[in-house]
């Protein structure tokens, strides 16, 4: 029956002077804090939406592997001579790809471990985005994700994506908010009358 709140510590006023740290100072600073309003306590997700928001970064970690997949079988094709001199990555190329062989059998070993894990990481993301798709009705902010695909490029990736990542929209009060959510907005040190103006602050989770 006790309401608990989760404040961030980055956003928990303390006095410079103050070099005393223990428990019960700690208590009765932030019982004060809380009484005069100073607290602000950060938005909690419920159990489904940490599970959509890993199964989003487990897609994101597969698209970067076969990223990385790729440029590794870049790599060995051009310390082997074999460039291909049209667009990469199309059916072409990838047949392309499939006819190359190499005299030496350890370069041929390398090289089809390459292609397997393209073509794992690949398979992992086809899943995954399956999976997505799947479980989006039942979960509490399908109906966002739905409704942000109305937008002009924006579709069932990057729609879920940001919500994910965000979370419920009510909670930012206006659009300030959110782009200091994500770090876009930029940093500032200021000393007395002197302002000087950094780049964004990049703060909150870079995915």
């Amino acid at each position: 029956g006790i309401e608990c709140q989760i404040v961030a510590p980055s956003r928990i006023h303390k006095s410079p002077t103050d070099r005393i740290k223990n428990d019960h100072r700690d208590a009765v600073s932030l019982a004060r804090l809380l009484r005069a309003g100073d607290l602000t306590p950060i938005w909690v997700p419920d159990e489904t939406h940490e599970a959509m928001r890993d199964l989003v970064r487990a897609r994101s970690a597969s698209k970067k592997d076969t990223k990385i997949s790729r440029q590794r079988i870049q790599s060995l094709l051009l310390r082997a001579g074999r460039i291909y001199d049209k667009k990469s990555w199309t059916v072409r190329h990838r047949l392309w790809l499939s006819n190359q062989t190499f005299p030496n059998s350890s370069q041929q070993i390398a090289f089809q471990h390459y292609i397997q894990a393209l073509e794992q990481a690949q398979d992992r993301t086809t899943q995954l985005e399956q999976e997505l798709s799947r479980l989006l009705p039942d979960w509490s902010l399908g109906d966002l994700v739905i409704q942000l695909q109305a937008l002009k490029g924006v579709a069932l990736i990057v729609a879920v994506t940001v919500v994910a990542e965000l979370g419920d929209f009510s909670r930012f009060t206006n659009p300030k908010q959110i782009m200091a959510y994500l770090g876009l907005i930029p940093g500032e040190h200021s000393s007395g009358g002197h302002t000087r103006g950094t780049g964004i602050t990049k703060v909150g989770n870079k995915e």
